[in-house]
């Protein structure tokens, strides 16, 4: 993987049938999102960060942002709000794993969360 910035690219549509990344792929692009954490559920790995926020009113308005990011890169990760608390996680459903699109949607994510806070 080089080293380009992850919010500077597009996600591209996953149709299924590529692999999912390996160790040693997850391992090169884990540090360009530090704050999240690779998770497996049921066998299948994502990401997964958890954000905080004053109010229910704030962690709202950061989920709506989340909801346009995923409609303009068409990737759209799971999001459960409640009250100063937004978790996002993030894998390609298709292939039950982990793309590159996923670093991306959660380096964007994170951008969207540094220009609100």
């Amino acid at each position: 993987m080089n080293n380009e910035n992850l919010t500077s690219i597009a996600c591209v549509p996953c149709q299924g049938g590529v692999p999912t990344l390996t160790d040693d792929e997850i391992a090169a692009l884990k540090p360009r999102v530090p704050d999240w954490e690779v998770a497996s559920v049921e066998g299948v790995r994502r990401l997964r960060r958890a954000y905080t926020f004053p109010n229910f009113r704030e962690a709202l308005e950061f989920t709506d942002a989340i909801g346009e990011l995923a409609e303009r890169e068409n990737h759209h990760p799971d999001i459960h709000l409640s009250w100063g608390r937004v978790v996002v996680e993030v894998w390609t459903h298709k292939i039950q794993g982990l793309h590159r699109n996923d670093f991306i949607l959660a380096a964007k994510t994170d951008e969207i969360y540094r220009l609100e806070a």
